[in-house]
């Protein structure tokens, strides 16, 4: 379940996705399977050879993706990856919102 970010946020992730670029969104996030997690970051780009190349430089790997056949397909980032890549990427203040 998804929760913790505005309308206008989604709409702007998926704008930024629609142009080509690798875009970021991070939210509140529970889900059984991940007790740990409490957000998720998506990383999206509608190109996905894009978006595999990207994920490369973390060692994300291309089969990790979730692909959309709405066109936002994309990484699903949580933990110590996550904080590490949006760091790397300097977004680190998309996590740094929901202490």
């Amino acid at each position: 379940m998804a929760f913790g970010i505005t309308r206008k946020q989604l709409k702007n992730w998926k704008k930024q996705i629609d142009r080509g670029e690798v875009a970021f969104i991070t939210h509140y996030w529970l889900d059984d399977r991940f007790p740990a997690a409490k957000t998720v970051t998506k990383v999206g780009c509608k190109d996905i050879e894009q978006l595999a190349r990207w994920g490369a430089r973390y060692g994300l790997k291309k089969e990790w993706i979730h692909i959309r056949k709405d066109g936002y397909s994309h990484y699903d980032l949580l933990g110590e990856r996550q904080r590490t890549i949006l760091r790397e990427e300097g977004k680190l203040d998309q996590l740094d919102v929901f202490k």
